[in-house]
């Protein structure tokens, strides 16, 4: 199976709840593919919705380092900051969203709820 139908099947067990099989194909999937931004970010996500709080963060900051300019990515890793908390972090990726994007409403609305 390519890395894209692991991906894709990743995506699948993930929508599905099922996160150890979803997590187990992303990593296979960032095996070949190293710099491959959006496994990151999906791994990431996939790590919170098991409550893994530090592979979750170091991946989809991972997932911003390869892609700078995703304010996907960039409003995910916020989130995932505040949901676990840490306003400190989360406040300036949300600045940095709205400098990228100034009517990005989903960053400006978390920006409000959690100054």
């Amino acid at each position: 199976m390519s890395p894209q139908e692991r991906f894709e099947k990743a995506i699948k067990h993930k929508i599905n709840g099922e996160y150890d099989e979803a997590e187990e194909l992303f990593l296979s999937v960032l095996s070949e593919q190293p710099n491959n931004a959006a496994a990151y970010h999906e791994l990431g996500l996939t790590y919170s919705f098991r409550v893994k709080i530090e592979e979750s963060i170091a991946a989809l900051e991972h997932a911003v380092r390869l892609t700078p300019n995703s304010t996907r990515y960039m409003i995910d890793l916020a989130k995932t900051h505040s949901m676990y908390g840490d306003y400190d972090k989360a406040i300036p990726i949300f600045q940095k969203v709205l400098e990228i994007d100034p009517f990005n409403d989903e960053a400006q609305d978390q920006l409000n709820f959690i100054s």
